[in-house]
């Protein structure tokens, strides 16, 4: 017999994955793009080379600052020789306290130029570091779209990482749903065969409406544990409550030519005659199909010796 069961009241809808953790890599300086350490898709750690851009100009920069702090340093040593020089002819009383001031006033201007230099050096070394780009945390490597030779500039998306942990699944749900939508409500993603890959619920609702596809934007948090990738097309099964739905158990279901099929005992002159039923089933519950349509709670289903009946043969019950 039909039996009924509480059962989810879902819908199915194709949704993207997106990390919450995405990073949009962009260089700090222009130049031609002479390696790229990186494929789409592949694990980096945070720290990582993604990108050299060529550096040669800004190493030819950083040489020239160096040669001019070395010649700074050779300059602050010959005035400081020249100030303790002058200050032993002071002590002897050979020149005048103008002179020694001048020697200390040209000692304080060799420092300070030593001192300017070096600032310029450590920024043109900094600038350097910037022609090679890497990951700014650890996570997935994005689409690239640029390719070694090509001219970068601040402006240029060089490709995203994505953290993997935390990620969104982004459903549109149709318009005419969306007075049922609400924070908090059950999401479930699920594979091609119909398994839950994770659970999830409601954390963002649209209050706009795509006015090209009439949906409703509704985001779920995922937690990722590996299976899951950014911008990943998924199965998202919204679950709007429960309801009472009949069910029959999977050994009294036959199926043909795609086309499931139960037959049921029907009262007919006086007696029990079997008829066949096409159904509309749903997830299998335990050892039961959920019923959509063909039969209703109550409904004598036939379980046993089916591949031996026919359509109006007399049937009777067992036990």
């Amino acid at each position: 017999m039909a039996k009924s069961v509480a059962v989810d009241d879902s819908s199915e809808y194709v949704a993207t994955l997106k990390s919450r953790g995405s990073a949009a890599i962009m260089p700090q300086v222009e130049g031609h793009v002479t390696k790229i350490f990186v494929r789409s898709g592949a694990r980096v750690l945070d720290g990582a080379p993604l990108m050299q851009i060529d550096p040669e100009k800004q190493q030819a920069t950083v040489s020239s600052q160096e040669d001019t702090r070395a010649a700074k340093v050779a300059a602050l040593k010959y005035a400081r020789q020249q100030y303790d020089r002058v200050q032993g002819l002071k002590a002897s009383g050979v020149i005048s306290q103008q002179e020694l001031d001048q020697a200390r006033t040209a000692l304080d201007a060799a420092e300070a130029d030593l001192r300017s230099v070096e600032a310029q050096v450590r920024e043109q070394q900094a600038q350097l570091r910037y022609y090679r780009v890497t990951a700014p945390a650890a996570g997935i490597v994005g689409d690239i779209p640029v390719r070694v030779g090509d001219r970068v500039t601040v402006s240029t998306l060089l490709t995203t990482v994505d953290s993997p942990g935390i990620m969104e699944a982004y459903v549109s749900v149709p318009v005419e749903r969306a007075p049922q939508l609400h924070l908090a409500m059950p999401v479930r993603i699920v594979d091609s065969a119909g398994s839950v890959l994770a659970e999830s619920r409601v954390t963002f609702v649209s209050p706009q409406v795509d006015d090209q596809t009439q949906t409703v934007l509704v985001k779920a948090g995922i937690e990722n544990k590996g299976t899951l990738r950014p911008a990943q097309f998924i199965r998202a099964r919204v679950v709007w409550g429960t309801r009472q739905t009949p069910t029959v158990p999977v050994l009294a279901v036959s199926r043909i030519s795609g086309q499931y099929f139960v037959f049921v005992a029907e009262s007919e002159k006086g007696g029990l005659v079997a008829k066949q039923r096409p159904l509309k089933v749903g997830e299998i519950v335990g050892n039961d199909y959920v019923v959509l349509e063909g039969v209703k709670e109550g409904d004598k289903v036939i379980v046993s010796g089916t591949q031996f009946l026919r359509d109006g043969v007399p049937v009777a019950p067992q036990g």
